[in-house]
């Protein structure tokens, strides 16, 4: 077989195939470009999802016509030199330029500050066309127009219109967050127009516009530092969550990522606050040196690599967690405003003729009412119940039997049990509803966690030692851990170069497949570098039992053990969710009741 050099179009076909995926990908790689110019102002125009049209435009520095020659060639860029260790623009392989031209028609208008008129340049399929004198304003215009025709079998695989023109949306969305300072204005035939403001330095406001105003009121700010990586950001509270990870931002330097040790670290933070199946919403940016990271992983640049990933995971997972201790407890404002929604008025029923005969009301003198509302209300403490020993007020609360100062508490003074689950509770501002059981729960789980951590798990013998049979760099992994396998009940030895011997397991856990739980801790090391898979086994153990050892739905209670849940909540981190993810109370402010009856 002859082996011969393949043309420059095919070359760059073959490029376009990892770097431009579909139009989404193609207006990344434009956007990037007119940031890395300097823009403050990027119009971004499509039709046809993308594959019909892709216009960028930007206020950037321009190129001159002989910059625009040398950018419609393969490896030619202005952002790098001889060393990818200090890369600090967003584009540097100087690869998307030619590579849509080689699938698309591609057409770029640019001119400088100081040139007295602009200049074009147009590529046709891979074939280029001569520099010329356009006329055009400071910055670049960058068209794009029927992707990939030259590569039909491509377009077999694009989505539909809507879904490639969500795509792009998404990119735009990424971007607009990473740089608040420059103003976006996404628009076409196939999309309705988002115009998104620049906001300068402040970043929740832009995230705001992405995100929702909901996300500013549930939104904790994050700044933490650690050997020279920073993370900045917000997190959500765990009760402001989303059924998709679609409301989760991570960025390197300023590069938006999509980073599967990031996710991780997300899902390790709020490990035991979110539901199964719901996702936290965050912005993390994380800062550090360009020498420390590989953002040369794929030529789509949306994965890195760091030199040290358990740093920056230790980071995350620490700063979030500390956050969520200061003032994630808190609960979402979604939950209130859901139940405002749910009180809004019914329709008036039709007046009817009034019969004294039916009136519960009577003159004096007359003989008692029927009975009547009055006589099936309910009072709001039983004093004939037997307290609960589960309940016991923390030593530095206040008197549990104080209900007329609830200024002095967050969650306020129990007023009431509704339906035997819910305790209502006055605070200075409004009032709080509590469930009883969600509470609880958390608070026996978080202190039989404490317990389980703050000594080494207790260990039963197993009386053959199992052997399980692993790759040769696992089992130096597991080793390497075998101490902190040790403080969890589970004593590991090596046992040749090619297996492990397990001599004991949580006695926690009972019997157990002991060879299952360590191939999975394998997996888990040569994945990410930690193993969490036996703590997550003992805390979800320890859910189980603080879930069927709480005060249960149904059971009534005393006002002083109500005060007395009140204030172990108050005082416990993590208590504003169940261990399932659930909030367990809802706050409703006194103006929101106010707007209710229109008083406000």
């Amino acid at each position: 077989m002859m082996i011969r050099q393949l043309s420059e179009t095919l070359i760059n076909q073959i490029a376009a195939g990892e770097v431009i995926e579909r139009p989404a990908s193609a207006a990344k790689e434009l956007i990037e470009n007119a940031i890395d110019a300097g823009a403050t102002r990027i119009e971004i125009a499509t039709a046809g999802g993308g594959k019909t049209l892709l216009r960028v435009t930007d206020n950037g520095c321009g190129m001159s016509p002989e910059d625009l020659a040398l950018a419609v060639r393969r490896h030619c860029t202005s952002k790098i030199s001889d060393s990818l260790d200090d890369v600090r623009t967003l584009g540097f392989r100087g690869e998307a330029l030619p590579s849509i031209g080689s699938v698309a028609k591609l057409t770029i208008q640019s001119r400088t500050a100081s040139a007295p008129q602009g200049s074009e340049i147009a590529i046709v399929g891979g074939r280029l066309e001569p520099v010329r004198p356009a006329p055009a304003n400071r910055g670049t215009i960058v068209e794009v127009r029927d992707l990939f025709f030259a590569t039909p079998a491509r377009l077999k695989f694009m989505k539909s219109e809507k879904a490639e023109a969500a795509a792009i949306t998404e990119v735009v969305r990424r971007m607009a967050i990473a740089f608040p300072a420059i103003r976006f204005v996404l628009s076409g035939p196939d999309r309705s127009t988002l115009e998104l403001a620049a906001t300068g330095e402040d970043r929740l406001a832009r995230i705001a516009q992405v995100l929702g105003k909901d996300f500013r009121d549930n939104a904790i700010e994050l700044d933490a530092e650690r050997e020279g990586v920073r993370l900045t950001g917000f997190a959500g509270v765990p009760t402001y969550n989303r059924g998709n990870s679609l409301q989760q931002f991570a960025f390197v330097n300023g590069r938006p990522v999509q980073d599967k040790l990031l996710w991780s670290a997300l899902r390790g933070a709020y490990a035991e606050t979110v539901p199964s199946g719901r996702y936290p919403v965050a912005v993390l940016e994380i800062a550090i040196d360009p020498a420390l990271v590989d953002v040369n992983v794929h030529p789509a640049k949306s994965d890195v690599r760091f030199r040290d990933p358990g740093l920056v995971r230790g980071l995350i997972i620490g700063a979030i967690r500390q956050a969520l201790a200061r003032e994630g407890d808190r609960a979402a404002t979604t939950g209130a405003a859901g139940l405002l929604r749910s009180f809004r008025p019914e329709t008036p029923r039709p007046q009817q003729a009034w019969n004294p005969a039916a009136s519960p009301f009577r003159p004096f003198g007359s003989p008692a009412a029927a009975p009547g509302f009055a006589e099936m209300r309910q009072a709001g403490f039983d004093m004939e119940i037997q307290p609960s020993a589960r309940a016991e007020p923390i030593p530095a609360a206040a008197p549990a039997t104080d209900h007329s100062e609830p200024a002095h508490h967050p969650l306020g003074a129990a007023r009431a049990q509704l339906h035997e689950n819910y305790i209502v509770a006055q605070t200075l501002d409004g009032l709080v509803i509590v469930d009883q059981h969600a509470a609880h729960e958390r608070l026996v789980f978080e202190a039989m966690r404490n317990a389980l951590h703050s000594r080494p798990v207790p260990a039963q013998a197993l009386l053959i030692p199992e052997i399980v049979d692993l790759p040769e760099d696992d089992c130096d992994r597991l080793i390497a851990h075998a101490e902190s396998f040790a403080r969890l009940g589970l004593g590991i030895e090596r046992f040749g170069p090619g297996a492990i011997a397990v001599r004991e397991t949580p006695a926690m856990l009972g019997e157990m497949d002991a060879t299952a739980l360590v191939r999975q801790l394998a997996d888990e090391l040569a994945e990410w570098d930690t193993a969490s898979g036996l703590a997550a086994r003992l805390d979800y153990l320890a859910a189980t039992m603080a879930c069927h050892g709480s005060v249960r739905s149904g059971r009534r209670m005393r006002p002083e053990e109500m005060n007395a849940l009140l204030r172990q909540m108050e005082a416990t981190p993590g208590s504003g969710q169940c261990n399932h993810g659930r909030p367990t109370y809802i706050e409703l402010k006194l103006a929101d009741i106010e707007r209710l009856f229109g008083r406000s």
